[in-house]
């Protein structure tokens, strides 16, 4: 009888151990001999900067996107940040704006630091544009992981002066009450250049070089370096997800739009019919003589600055060809150029196919 009963407990217990086994072989996709239990693959969530949760992969990546746009100053920035304020609410990401003290370009290293894992750890502000006048520098030195994608904006030299010189005396239609640092000050650029003006030294010029090459000393000084130049250049292509030119803002903003919709869907129409389009401009600019533009250009900085312009200018020509075709009078995203094929080891699952986009294929009409 004992005997019995004690067969009859041991097949309870491996029966029972059976049942726990294949359970949690049902919970977890395990294989347990000739039987296999998969659940259906749930994509997980992750709060976005609201109250509102998405689920599946591209929501998860369009909601860790972080934007660092370290403006130039008389680019152009202005317009493009309005742009950002007004459809943050819509398409649901943060905008914050960088303010440095004494309105310093460059930062202290523990700032770096500081700034680095701020913007990266910050969850509760991704996705998320922070912008500022502020110097390139690697998040990686600072041992950040998830590296920020950096944008910008660049302009001819001359003309960035001449913008600076004028605004610095008249200000400009986004704040046109406001006091400016030398109002009254009535001297054109040309009398300026000719008698040798500080507003309209050529060492106005050494921005965009440093801005590009970043916090080191040589980026800075002394002005119009070639090593600063050649370093600027090379972040810019190894650095920056998209650098823009001034005199083609709006191709720019197609840009953004096209490849980066979950933060800039809409901006092209909002820069041509809303009230950012030409938020910033400086009264009373006049265009330098011939004789003036000739005197500045003679300047080494000019030279280096002018050099880095057009490189900057190339190569973003160069992306728009390789991003956007012009079909029936629109811009069109060239869409998924590329696909997967054989694909080792085999499996059931496993069948080559097209893949599909992150993002779907925009669409933009620029007539």
């Amino acid at each position: 009888m004992m005997l019995s009963l004690k067969v009859v407990m041991f097949s309870l217990c491996g029966f029972g151990a059976l049942l726990f086994v294949i359970l949690c072989s049902f919970l977890t996709g395990l294989q347990v001999g000739p039987w296999s239990f998969t659940l259906p693959t749930v994509a997980r969530s992750r709060r976005l900067s609201g109250s509102e949760e998405t689920d599946g992969s591209h929501a998860l990546t369009a909601s860790d996107s972080v934007l660092i746009y370290n403006r130039v100053p008389k680019t152009g920035s202005t317009t493009l940040t309005g742009l950002a304020y007004d459809l943050c609410g819509k398409n649901r990401f943060n905008v914050l704006h960088l303010n440095t003290s004494r309105n310093s370009h460059v930062m202290s290293l523990s700032d770096q630091y500081r700034f680095a894992h701020n913007v990266s750890g910050w969850y509760e502000k991704h996705p998320g544009l922070f912008h500022g006048h502020l110097a390139y520098f690697d998040f990686a030195a600072f041992g950040v992981t998830k590296m920020p994608l950096w944008i910008n904006v660049v302009r001819d030299p001359i003309d960035r002066l001449v913008s600076y010189y004028y605004f610095v005396r008249y200000g400009d239609n986004f704040r046109p009450h406001l006091t400016r640092r030398k109002q009254g000050d009535k001297k054109s650029i040309d009398d300026c250049v000719s008698e040798h003006g500080k507003d309209c030294d050529p060492m106005n010029m050494w921005l965009q070089v440093p801005f590009f090459c970043g916090h080191a000393s040589a980026c800075w000084n002394p002005p119009g370096n070639s090593w600063a130049l050649e370093q600027a250049k090379r972040h810019l292509i190894d650095k920056y997800f998209l650098v823009g030119v001034t005199e083609e803002l709006e191709d720019f903003v197609v840009m953004l739009e096209t490849t980066l919709p979950s933060m800039f869907h809409g901006a092209l129409d909002l820069y041509r019919n809303g009230e950012k389009s030409h938020l910033r401009k400086t009264f009373n600019k006049t265009e330098p003589s011939p004789a003036t533009k000739e005197t500045l250009m003679a300047s080494p900085i000019y030279k280096a600055e002018a050099d880095f312009y057009r490189f900057a200018y190339d190569n973003f020509q160069s992306v728009k060809r390789r991003t956007l075709v012009e079909k029936d009078d629109r811009l069109v995203d060239r869409g998924q150029q590329f696909f997967f094929e054989k694909i080792r080891p085999r499996s059931r699952d496993d069948v080559p196919k097209k893949t599909s986009s992150v993002f779907p294929t925009s669409t933009i009409d620029f007539r």
